[in-house]
Parts: structure tokens; sequence; C-alpha cells
């Protein structure tokens, strides 16, 4: 066991956030922290790394283990480029690389005890150099900042010219670099792309230590965690397995627990009914027994009501009109900002009820296309043409929509003036803002909350295609549930942007990948894109078997327009084995066609016409048989 937490508690103003929480986090394992917004999570994190104290409780670190947090926003403050800041962390490896060097100059111009003794040292230095992998040291600080999404033009870029995500991404390399027995991380997912997510998910799950992590990314922790840790009022449960498999474990135990609380409050009630009717009697006898059930009750230990995940709040999306077959059709779209060109020659088309998801690297323009569909941006080149009837409902993250000197209830109401006050406050609740939140004015609120908002808003609007911009931002699990349920029995046009594979998966019927600045399409949602992309690099890696081992190009050194039209050949065997499937289909249904045909009793008698038909037959057959060899060569 490296991490202890005993008995854990903290208050705020006298209102508690954590209660007795206890858990364990053994050697090697990699455990997440769950719960909803404010539930205590970061707290504990904090309390945990000694930067908070607890009111109670002991946390205990294995002696002689260290232990690397990484927090929310972590500030950096430096005049060191990105490449130097990480190459810190590796100081007592490159000051033995030096020192090895001196000594190879220094044995140079000894002789006798002192070159012996010179060798000796140098043996144990270069010994110790290679336990310490002193000779990927460099190598190994570039592989940590390509794979969280820095490119080697980047490299020499100063701390102080970054961006708060960029330099939480650095943070979280340095971390990385120190290579701590236990790893505590707060939210890591924030800040990076589909590529580095995933980068940093290999990382994690190949990493000699422990992690700990506090994350809303529902795909991440099926993918890491072997142990989740829910916070839920307070109390802290302990559960094995993915996030996956706590959910169903958690929907048992809260099924379990509502049937006991439910059963408990008949019988409390029944207690009550009795204990009156008996009071009613008023003799001595029956007001002994009901002081007897009284006492009865007030040593019963009343259970609590569990919390019910905001099942009571559903909300639904409907458009006012629907849209033309054909909602959006963009052709030969170009955006460059100065001599950075993010795409050209851009086609895209999208049709009535599609749920779009466009994925792909920070940086690569996904959200400038959804700019210039809006017109906010202006395109350099190329046209996009709305189909008839599309009214458009669009979410950004500079929250154009929201007016800054209303309350939250004040713009919901005033842009909705039909919904009545319980309607409004489930619909601010289903975005965490519950109780007095709903009077807190715009202004007041952080760049997080204001997206909330903005989400609610356009939750309740009657546009018939949705654009979206990273719509889970700030969002915690149980809200993006409720997201994902109203958007799946949206029956208007979805496009959106998005990070959140789990997100995607549920809600994608359509994946466009940006990469290089050209779309690839994909039919299915998340794990099918990723399914498909594997067989087409499978696909490519057999396409180019026959060419010499010593001539062929690796991966990263192939063109893009090689790799596009490898990408081609792929989905032409694919539209190859799709249209082969639907022959066989058209010829089985023809030859049953004929089969009933000949059974017919006017046709029985007719042996003409028997004879045409069983030539004819004959030939539907030889077409089958020549469909399904071709069908099993190109499923081959």
């Amino acid at each position: 066991m490296i991490l202890s937490c005993q008995n854990i508690s903290k208050a705020f103003n006298a209102e508690p956030v954590l209660c007795n929480v206890s858990f364990h986090i053994e050697d090697h394992e990699k455990a997440a922290i769950v719960g909803i917004n404010g539930a205590g999570k970061t707290t504990l994190l904090r309390i945990i790394v000694g930067e908070q104290a607890s009111d109670t409780g002991i946390v205990t670190l294995s002696k002689g283990k260290t232990l690397g947090y990484l927090a929310q926003n972590q500030v950096v403050d430096s005049e060191n480029t990105i490449y130097d800041e990480l190459l810190l962390v590796k100081a007592d490896v490159i000051a033995m690389e030096h020192q090895i060097r001196q000594m190879e100059h220094d044995m140079k111009q000894a002789a006798g005890s002192q070159l012996e003794s010179l060798m000796e040292a140098y043996t144990r230095l270069t010994h110790a150099f290679e336990l310490a992998n002193g000779y990927a040291c460099q190598s190994e600080v570039t592989g940590v900042l390509k794979g969280l999404g820095f490119t080697e033009e980047e490299f020499s870029k100063k701390i102080s010219t970054l961006s708060g995500g960029q330099k939480t991404r650095v943070a979280l390399g340095r971390l990385l670099l120190l290579n701590p027995d236990l790893i505590l991380l707060d939210e890591p997912t924030n800040h990076l792309d589909l590529h580095s997510i995933t980068w940093l998910e290999t990382y994690l799950l190949n990493y000699k230590g422990a992690v700990l992590i506090v994350s809303h990314d529902r795909y991440f922790l099926d993918r890491i965690a072997g142990k989740i840790i829910e916070i839920d009022q307070t109390k802290a449960t302990s559960f094995l397995g993915n996030y996956s498999d706590y959910a169903v474990k958690k929907e048992q135990l809260r099924t379990a627990a509502l049937h006991a609380y439910l059963k408990q409050q008949q019988e409390i009630k029944h207690q009550e009914a009795v204990i009156e009717k008996l009071k009613s009697f008023n003799r001595e006898k029956s007001i002994r027994r009901a002081e007897s059930r009284e006492k009865m009750l007030d040593k019963m230990e009343v259970l609590d009501k569990p919390t019910m995940a905001r099942a009571d709040i559903h909300m639904t999306l409907s458009p006012r009109i629907t849209s033309g077959k054909d909602v959006l059709h963009i052709e030969a779209l170009a955006k460059s900002f100065g001599k950075q060109t993010l795409f050209s020659q851009l086609d895209m088309d999208i049709k009535r009820g599609e749920h779009v998801a466009i994925i792909g690297d920070n940086g690569t323009g996904k959200t400038t296309i959804l700019k210039i569909i809006n017109g906010l941006l202006k395109a350099d080149e190329g046209t996009i043409t709305l189909g008839s009837n599309v009214q458009i409902g669009y979410y950004d993250q500079e929250h154009h929509v929201l007016h800054m000197e209303k309350t939250l209830f004040e713009e919901i109401s005033d842009t909705y003036p039909y919904l009545n006050n319980t309607e409004i406050r489930n619909t601010l609740a289903a975005f965490l803002f519950t109780g007095d939140d709903v009077y807190k004015q715009v202004k007041d609120l952080s760049g997080g909350e204001r997206g909330r908002l903005s989400l609610a808003k356009l939750m309740l609007s009657e546009s018939n295609f949705l654009i979206l911009d990273e719509p889970t931002n700030h969002l915690d699990i149980t809200s993006k549930e409720i997201l994902e349920d109203a958007l799946n029995s949206y029956e208007g046009t979805l496009l959106y942007v998005s990070h959140d594979r789990y997100f995607i998966n549920r809600t994608a019927s359509r994946i466009l990948d940006l990469e290089a600045g050209k779309l690839t399409g994909y039919l299915g949602n998340y794990d099918y894109y990723l399914e498909k992309r594997d067989t087409l690099a499978k696909s490519l890696s057999l396409d180019d078997s026959s060419i010499p081992k010593e001539d062929a190009p690796s991966e990263n050194k192939l063109s893009w327009q090689a790799q596009k039209e490898m990408q081609a050949r792929a989905r032409k065997k694919e539209n190859d084995l799709k249209k082969c499937e639907e022959a066989i289909t058209d010829i089985e249904r023809k030859l049953s066609e004929i089969e009933s045909t000949m059974s017919l009793p006017e046709v029985a008698t007719n042996v003409a016409r028997l004879q045409e038909l069983t030539k004819e037959q004959e030939e539907m057959n030889q077409k089958l048989s020549a469909l399904y060899e071709q069908w099993e060569a190109l499923e081959a």
C-alpha cells in the first residue's frame, strides 16, 4: 500500500464537504475519484498533498515514496523555453553527463594510481547514468512534449508567453518526467486534444507507479481506472473496476438503497399510525403500548434517501419546424490566418436528422469551421448553402448569447416567457445552478458557469439545426448524461466539435476527422471510427507489402498525398464490398420471386413458361455463385 486516507473530514463555513472519508491506494494501482461538481474531489486531493488541512483524519504516504500533483490550473511562471523547462527535471542526469565528459578528458592526461582511481569512479558514474536512463534523457523529454501536443517549432517558446492551457500541459509534462511513485492528477485531459489524450492514456497504463485521477472524462476513466472512489453526499465508497463497471454497480446499489428507504418509510408511517390510534383509546394500557412503540421508533436508525442522480430532470429538444432534407452544403471552403493555412478545398454535406461530430487535433480549424458557418468569421474562399427552413441554434465558447446585467433566472425567463418557475429551475438545475444560484448576475459567473448557462438556453430553443462547440466542457458526469439523453431524442440536425469521446460515442451518427486541412468521413460513432481507422491502416500496410522493405517509406515519412491516395483505395474496397452485398441481395430476391411464380397453378401447367423461368433461374444462380466468390475475395 502506497497511500492511506483514514476518516478525512472537512467543512467550509460549518457546511460539511467530506465526512469520514477512508480509502487506500496500492502500489502500481490506477484509481479515480468521481462525483458531481462541488462534491469535494479537488479538496480531497489538496488535503492528500498537504495544500489544505483536514478537520479530522490522517493521510499516510508510505515511507520513502514520492508524490507528484497536477492541479487543474497549474501556475508555471518561468522565462525558460518549454524544452529547457522540462529539461530542468533532468538536471541531475545532465550534471552526471557533464561529469562523465570531464572524467573522459581527465583520463587522457592521468597515469598510474590517479588513472586507476579515475577509471573506478568513471565506471560507477556511467553505471548510475545508465540506471537513470541518461542516454535517452533528451529523447524522453522530446517524446513527452510531442505526446502532449507540442510541435518542435514550439519547443523554443518561452513559458511566459503561453496560454493557461499550454502552461498546464507543460506542468503535466514536467510531472511525468519526475516519475514519482504516486501521481495525483486533477482533470488532466481538460487542455488536451484527442491525440494527446490517447498518448496520455497509453503513458499512464504503462506507468510503473500508482496513479490517482479526478476526471469527468468517462472514456479516459474506462481505459485507465481499475478502481473508482465515489464522493457522494460527503461520503466515500470504493468500487473495483473501471467507470462502466462502477456505473452498473452504482445503479444496482441505488435501486437497493431506494427500496430499503421506501420500505423503512412505509414502516415508520405504519408505526406512527398505530401509535396515534393507541393514544386515541385514552387508556393506560394503550398509552403504555404507544410509548413503547415511540421508544422503538426513536432508536431506529433512519436511512437517508439515496441520491437519484437528478432522475426527475428530463430535458427535451423539439424543433419548431422541420427543415428540408439537405441541411448544409459546403464547397471548396478555405481559411488562412497570415501564413498559416488551416484548410482549403474543404467540402461537407449534412442531411436532416444527422448527428455529426468534427474531431481533430487542437489548432486544425474545427472551431473556425463552426464560426464561418455561423457568420462570425469570413471564409477566404468557398460557398456555404443552408437548406430550406433551416434554423440554427449555436453554442460557442465566447457566449455571445448572454446578457451580463441579467440574473440567471431572468436570462431564461425573458427568452422563454412561457416556462413556469419549476421548469426554469429544473433547466438550470440540470446545468448545476440550484438554490439561490439562480439569482446571481451573469457578469458574476466564471467562464465555465457562463458556458453552462449558454448551453441551458440553447437546449430550450426550438432550432432544427444545433451547432455546438465543446458542449461538455465544465459539465459533471450527471449533467453530461442529461445532455446526451436530450440530444439523442432530438429530431433535428446536430453538428458539433468535441474532445469528449464518451459523449461522441453516445451522440454521433457520423464522424468527420479534420487532418491536414481535409475532412475524412466515418459513418458511425467514435468506437466505429477507431475500428475503421485501424482497419484502414492494416489495409494500407497490406497494399504496400509488395514494396521492398528497404524502399518502403515509414508512416512518418509518407507524404500527405500518398496517405490520402491509400485512404481512397481503402474506401474503394469498402464501396466495392457494399455494392457486391447489394447485388447478392437483389439476385436472392429475384430467385425468390421466380420460385414463387413457378409454384403458381397457372404457371405449373404451362411448359413453355416453366422452361423460360428455369433458364432464368439457372442464369441467376450462376451470377450468384460468381458474386459469392467476389464477395469472399473482397472480404478476405
